[in-house]
């Protein structure tokens, strides 16, 4: 099931030491809360778009009422002299079945490689019962190197033994057939509401405030925090998650061209 992939720059950019910050949607879609903000917060510039007939057999309807397929796509961010450069992975889906998860991981991986990348970093939810007020962000990664580096100092927890089960979709798989590229991974996840219409900003936001420390994203966190603010003013006056949740997936598709 090969993967097409729609290029927008003539040639892929020539970067510094890059890293590859992975943002799809899984649980609270906290990887893909923090990727998109990042996109919407930068300037960014896109590289490609991934499409496979392994990608779910449906389509958004927008705020014009018309069809748009989901998508999934590359971009990279200049950080300036001195700094490493980041390619930032996100969009609407992820690949439907294992098969098509690991080809896509795989093709993904070999772009990396394209582009000279020797790290990734993918980010996602650890689903919980109950709202936190301040989720607490967990560390797993294909070496302890990689492990300590983004914990040191960023209040990231290593201790994720027991905590989680399987890490499943391409945040897990990423990581760890990066290894055998030689490529270091790690998968940062936040705690969240296990709730299908709740977006996890609040988790999204802790996870950018360790990335923040380690790679200066010069991002304004304070933005995040007043969404937050917003959302759950909404969940509190009408009790209604659907409600709050449709407000953030509107600011997310108006910012980045996506649909949560």
């Amino acid at each position: 099931m090969a993967w097409k992939i729609e290029k927008f720059v003539k040639k892929f950019p020539v970067l510094n030491n890059p890293i590859l910050v992975e943002g799809l949607p899984g649980i609270g879609n906290v990887g893909k809360v923090a990727v998109d903000f990042v996109i919407a917060e930068s300037k960014t510039v896109k590289i490609c778009r991934f499409f496979s007939h392994g990608l779910p057999n449906s389509v958004f309807v927008n705020e014009e009422s018309l069809i748009e397929l989901p998508t999934i796509e590359l971009y990279y961010k200049k950080m300036g002299k001195g700094k490493r450069d980041l390619l930032l992975l996100a969009g609407d889906i992820q690949p439907t079945n294992e098969e098509s998860s690991y080809e896509f991981c795989e093709t993904v991986i070999g772009m990396c490689r394209q582009m000279k990348c020797r790290e990734i970093i993918t980010l996602g939810g650890i689903g919980l019962s109950t709202i936190s007020k301040t989720p607490k962000v967990y560390c797993t990664g294909n070496s302890k190197e990689i492990v300590r580096k983004y914990t040191d100092g960023t209040g990231a927890s290593p201790k994720l033994y027991g905590v989680v089960g399987p890490i499943v979709g391409v945040s897990g798989l990423l990581v760890g057939l990066a290894e055998r590229q030689k490529i270091s991974g790690i998968a940062m996840l936040a705690e969240t509401l296990a709730h299908p219409m709740y977006l996890g900003i609040r988790g999204a936001k802790e996870i950018i405030k360790v990335l923040d420390r380690k790679l200066k994203l010069g991002v304004d966190v304070k933005k995040l925090e007043r969404d937050i603010k917003d959302m759950e003013s909404d969940i509190m006056k009408g009790g209604e998650l659907e409600k709050a949740s449709r407000k953030m997936k509107s600011f997310t598709k108006k910012e980045t061209s996506y649909i949560g």
